[in-house]
């Protein structure tokens, strides 16, 4: 019985997701199917490859052996697909998306540094949901994607993904008069009186994310208002509404964006996702470092999280 690239991916992807269900959506396939998968492979390498523990799937020694020369295989064969595939260069135009994040100031120029001869075409959604549908649709080449823990977005096969902030905090953005802006933390349960303002448009996660959060503190949240992230400012700015911010974010006037103190907490992660059939190897490679430098740009704009950042340098972005 033998193993194919798509078993490998299989176990890579469960291994990074942590679960059968994640890796599952992010594959695009059904649980009962990978879980086939993974049987394949464990019958033909003679041992079970994943063990259950608290924290979701972990591999077994003999999975990590077997993860270890799969990700070698998987990264030569996307090589091998990525630069001498059906393709051609870079079009006129690089079509990229990102989620409402500071640093989408700084991404058109970083990528149009690395990439000098295409124009650089920007779409910024409220919902990772929508830009994963652009990708899979053929109407964006690359996007930035930023998805809640416990949440996955099934990334089909003509995609790939490389993730940008593996674990960070969401935080609070609320008015500079309300009680609790003065202090440096927030608990999630003493805002159980406010009512939150949420972006519109199909859920990514952050919506069932703050009502999960929420019931764990003990309230159930009042969804009072829909705006997108720049139209939300005076709502929050004159005290009507409370909502959950990317940290990086730089408190707007009369706002405080705050982290969350104690448990529960809402986290997140960044990934650069883009089509197979549209950037080499070598293209997506210098994409993920200009997304990365611009991100960079913005990690103090926002002072708690950048105290959060310092102190926690495994959450930073690979080098290469």
């Amino acid at each position: 019985m033998g193993i194919d690239v798509r078993h490998l991916r299989a176990i890579s992807a469960i291994a990074e997701a942590g679960s059968v269900t994640g890796a599952a959506a992010r594959l695009g396939l059904s649980q009962p199917a990978l879980t086939a998968q993974v049987h394949r492979i464990e019958k033909t390498v003679g041992g079970p490859l994943f063990v259950r523990s608290r924290t979701g799937m972990q591999p077994t020694e003999l999975g990590k052996q077997v993860l270890q020369r799969a990700r070698v295989v998987l990264a030569e064969v996307d090589a091998l697909v990525e630069d001498f595939g059906d393709r051609h260069p870079i079009p006129g135009l690089l079509r990229l998306g990102t989620v409402h994040i500071a640093c989408a100031g700084s991404l058109v120029r970083h990528v149009a540094e690395a990439f000098p001869d295409p124009e650089i075409a920007l779409q910024i959604e409220p919902s990772s949901r929508l830009l994963v549908e652009a990708l899979t649709r053929g109407q964006l080449d690359a996007a930035l994607l930023g998805i809640l823990e416990g949440f996955e977005l099934p990334i089909g096969p003509t995609l790939t993904s490389r993730p940008l902030i593996p674990r960070y905090p969401i935080f609070v953005a609320m008015s500079a008069s309300h009680p609790q802006s003065h202090h440096e933390q927030v608990r999630l349960a003493d805002l159980r009186n406010e009512s939150w303002v949420c972006p519109p448009g199909p859920d990514d996660g952050s919506l069932a994310s703050l009502r999960r959060a929420c019931r764990a503190a003990g309230f159930e949240p009042k969804i009072r208002y829909e705006a997108p992230s720049g139209a939300a400012h005076p709502l929050v700015a004159a005290g009507d509404g409370v909502r959950l911010v990317d940290p990086t974010w730089a408190p707007a006037a009369g706002t405080r964006v705050l982290p969350l103190r104690g448990e529960p907490q809402l986290l997140a992660r960044l990934m650069v996702v883009w089509r197979r059939d549209a950037l080499t190897s070598a293209q997506s490679s210098a994409l993920f470092q200009a997304i990365t430098r611009a991100y960079l740009d913005h990690v103090n704009d926002n002072a708690a999280f950048a105290r959060w950042w310092r102190a926690n340098p495994h959450a930073h972005p690979a080098a290469s």
